[in-house]
């Protein structure tokens, strides 16, 4: 049975992109840092956030998700809490290596990486530590990592295995009657050439 999410909205923010990402390489726990892109991912999506009245951020240690979240802390004037459940999935073997076709028989749980963390034990991580996010004061940002929201998606009443976009905001708004929750992504101006 899937954790229950607290019902109480919440923006997510994955980090922006790192040269694993650019390169399609599964980064889990590796301590990988935003690239030059990536930091212009943050810095439109930071600009994205002023005026939604976020009150609290909290973030992935890891660096890629913390220097995001520093960003965006930077433009809408907060500080950021931590929390070490925000973090990306362990891998284990797979980290470093392409992204391969393994992710769907993992979220099924019929495979998972030597080394590596069930998707069932990022599904109840990921969801305590949303949970204890939204109950700080809000709007809250959780600024984390793709797998993290794939399993979010499932807690959420979506399709998990989807990508999560770089640096992309995401209102994530629970349904009024039951069911699904509203995932809506801001929309962004490109990127300058």
């Amino acid at each position: 049975m899937t954790p229950a999410l607290n019902p109480i909205p919440f923006w997510f923010l994955r980090h922006g992109e790192t040269d694993w990402n650019a390169q399609g390489l599964s980064q889990g726990r590796t301590d990988i840092p935003l690239n030059a892109i990536g930091l212009m991912q943050a810095a439109r999506a930071a600009e994205a956030m002023r005026g939604r009245g976020i009150a609290t951020i909290v973030a992935s240690p890891l660096d890629r998700a913390f220097r995001t979240a520093e960003i965006v802390a930077q433009a809408v004037g907060l500080p950021i809490a931590t929390d070490e459940d925000l973090q990306e999935v362990a891998f284990g073997e797979q980290e470093g290596l392409p992204m391969g076709d393994w992710y769907d028989d993992w979220i099924e749980g019929r495979y998972t990486p030597a080394g590596g963390e069930t998707f069932a034990g990022l599904v109840a991580r990921g969801v305590a530590a949303i949970n204890r996010a939204t109950a700080l004061p809000g709007p809250v940002l959780v600024v984390a990592h793709g797998a993290l929201f794939r399993a979010l998606r499932l807690a959420l009443g979506h399709e998990p295995n989807v990508r999560t976009p770089n640096a992309l905001p995401i209102l994530c708004t629970p349904p009024a009657g039951g069911g699904a929750w509203d995932v809506s992504p801001v929309a962004l101006p490109p990127l300058p050439a």
